[in-house]
This record gives structure tokens, C-alpha cells and sequence, in this order.
């Protein structure tokens, strides 16, 4: 059960961690854009939005990707 407890206050840093870049990052040129990117779907009508970032899931799926494989060495 200790196990348990340490990947869990592992997971919450990694969590607050990536908030925290997240946050940071927004200040930053291209950091304003990633919700923005060209590719995702944005629809507004009178009294309906619907928003749907595909590009900005792949590009956040890719660096993710080379992250997790970069620690796995």
C-alpha cells in the first residue's frame, strides 16, 4: 500500500508540473497558439460553439510520444 502512495504523489507532481508548463508557456509567442493551431475545428453559430483541437492533439500526442520514449532509455 506505501507503493500506492508514492505513485500517486509522483503522478500529482507530474501533474502540477505539467500545468505549470502549460501556464508558463502561454506567455510565450508561440506558446498563446497551441490552442489555436491551424487544423482545429472551431464553430460558432447564434447560440452554439463547438470546438475540436485535432491539430493541437496531434502536436501535443507527438511530443508526448518523444518524451515517454526519451525517459525509457
Amino acid at each position: 500500500m506505501a507503493a500506492l502512495g508514492k505513485y500517486l504523489i509522483v503522478f500529482g507532481f507530474a501533474i502540477a508540473a505539467c500545468g505549470l508548463m502549460v501556464w508558463c508557456a502561454s506567455a510565450l509567442p508561440i506558446g498563446g497558439r497551441l490552442g489555436r493551431l491551424p487544423g482545429d475545428i472551431y464553430v460558432r453559430r447564434a447560440n452554439f460553439t463547438f470546438y475540436f483541437p485535432i491539430a493541437t492533439s496531434i502536436v501535443v500526442s507527438v511530443v508526448l510520444s518523444i518524451l515517454v520514449a526519451l525517459l525509457r532509455r
